[in-house]
């Protein structure tokens, strides 16, 4: 439950950006400048290590993108992998 949480915060935060660099909304407004403080606290020590890895793009962030799919993969497959491991030790142990 909380990688889907996290998902959706790195969702909201990926489409705040856009509309913030679009124009469509600003951060004078003191509700957005909060959410948007408040989302990079929450995502910005998992970025900050893959920001070091991968080459700069620019103005392009793919650091949202390699976390989504981190998460993909841990909650798709090794979650379950995991559980299937503990089961079968707990049915055999």
């Amino acid at each position: 439950m909380l990688l889907n949480v996290f998902w959706w915060i790195i969702v909201v935060q990926a489409v705040l950006s856009w509309l913030i660099a679009f124009n469509v909304i600003n951060t004078h407004n003191d509700f957005v400048r909060a959410l948007w403080d408040g989302l990079g606290r929450l995502t910005e020590p998992v970025y900050r290590p893959i920001r070091r890895i991968l080459p700069d793009f620019g103005a392009l962030d793919i650091s949202p993108l390699v976390v989504l799919l981190v998460l993909i993969i841990v909650s798709g497959y090794l979650i379950p992998f995991l559980q299937r491991q503990i089961a079968t030790a707990a049915y055999l142990g």
